[in-house]
């Protein structure tokens, strides 16, 4: 069995453990493209906190928006996953951009100057550096969700059935239905940026790739 198999099993035992209530529900959804507004109204400060990015930098670019946890040791994998997806796919006018939270098992809990080091030196180690771009932490639901989460989230229905016991997991108030359920929950932005597909934080990354690909081949289709 070589590595990669076994931290696959270790990680669906450890889910097993400290996720034990998650429902599935809907693994992936599609999202209403006649939602009203866009991704480019949106922007946010880099991870450093030197600069304001306007999303509307991204027009013409397919974006897979994730929000991250550097102290998500059941799936510390997905960071690789990412960077590949990302590099990949970035000759296809495709980026990943991340944006850490902490309101899921408080599992992204220092301060964003310490996130880099932390995957470069923790999890996933062994000298990791993301090459996708990466915000500032910040609330992805609840009072003080930024703006860019409550537009996606009312663009897309919900995935996944149910929260779990929230006691010491969730750490925001009020519980929606269509709040994003764990870390790694997963959004595709067209180059419109209308919002077009929303994974389970669970979908792998694998999963994610083939229906990227099967939304580029449609978008040649209509463009021919």
């Amino acid at each position: 069995m070589g590595n990669q198999d076994k931290h696959w099993i270790l990680a669906l035992l450890l889910l097993g453990f400290l996720e034990p209530c998650l429902g599935a529900g809907n693994q992936q959804v599609t999202c209403d493209s006649a939602a009203e507004g866009t991704f480019h109204d949106y922007g946010a400060m880099t991870l450093n906190g030197s600069q304001y990015v306007p999303f509307s930098k991204y027009r013409g670019k397919t974006i897979l928006v994730v929000n991250v946890a550097s102290y998500y040791d059941s799936f510390f994998f997905f960071w690789s996953d990412l960077n590949a997806l990302h590099n990949d796919l970035k000759d296809y006018g495709f980026t990943v951009l991340g944006f850490p939270c902490n309101q899921f098992g408080k599992q992204e809990p220092g301060d964003n100057s310490e996130l880099l080091a932390t995957l470069k030196y923790v999890r996933p180690g062994n000298g990791f550096v993301p090459d996708f771009e990466i915000f500032q932490k910040g609330d992805v639901n609840g009072q003080k969700e930024q703006s860019v989460f409550t537009f996606l989230k009312n663009a897309c229905p919900p995935v996944g059935d149910s929260f779990g016991n929230p006691t010491n997991r969730l750490f925001w108030e009020p519980l929606k239905v269509n709040d994003i359920k764990w870390n790694f929950e997963k959004f595709l932005v067209g180059p419109n940026g209308r919002v077009v597909k929303r994974w389970y934080p669970r979908v792998s990354v694998t999963v994610v790739r083939k229906d990227v690909m099967d939304y580029f081949r449609a978008q040649r289709k209509t463009q021919k």
